[in-house]
């Protein structure tokens, strides 16, 4: 993942993985680091609405349109997911890249795990050495690796702050 230091949160549909990314950003932008996050969204999420004029240059065949406005800017391109890699490159700097999903990707990662509607989801840390840690509501019976409840916001923090990267 080239020198950044990034961390992931995976785990299956309504697990809690945003809660847990909101959480955390919140907590690290506290004891004052810069973050970033990248959010892995399902293949028809389109951050641009029907009508609005950046819909309406991309309709017309522009394959990148800028939005810029006073506080924030947005570039929306049109071509295939590109690689993780390739949107890790186009970040800013930051202390901490925080990703959400890119479950196969070879990152760091804590899984999420809720217990509710997950009895036929097996868990993913068994088949993924890149998974180093357990965010769940109860603990585990694998005890091979690190378990936080959910809600430890600041006990999850601080075990993301202290792993090297790989």
């Amino acid at each position: 993942m080239n020198d950044r230091r990034v961390f992931g949160v995976v785990g299956w549909k309504n697990s809690g993985k945003t809660t847990l990314v909101e959480r955390l950003v919140a907590e690290f932008v506290r004891r004052g680091w810069r973050i970033a996050t990248v959010k892995h969204a399902h293949h028809d999420a389109d951050i641009d609405r029907s009508g609005t004029d950046s819909f309406r240059h991309r309709a017309a065949g522009a394959t990148e349109v800028a939005l810029v406005g006073g506080h924030r800017y947005a570039i929306m391109r049109e071509q295939e997911e590109p690689t993780l890699a390739e949107i890790l490159a186009r970040l800013a700097p930051a202390d901490l890249i925080l990703i959400e999903g890119y479950k196969r990707e070879p990152h760091v990662k804590i899984e999420v795990r809720s217990g509710e509607g997950e009895a036929s989801a097996p868990p993913m840390a068994p088949n993924d050495p890149s998974i180093v840690a357990i965010a769940a509501d109860q603990p585990t019976a694998d005890q091979r690796l690190p378990w936080f409840r959910r809600d430890d916001i600041t006990g999850i923090a601080d075990f993301i702050a202290g792993q090297r990267q790989r």
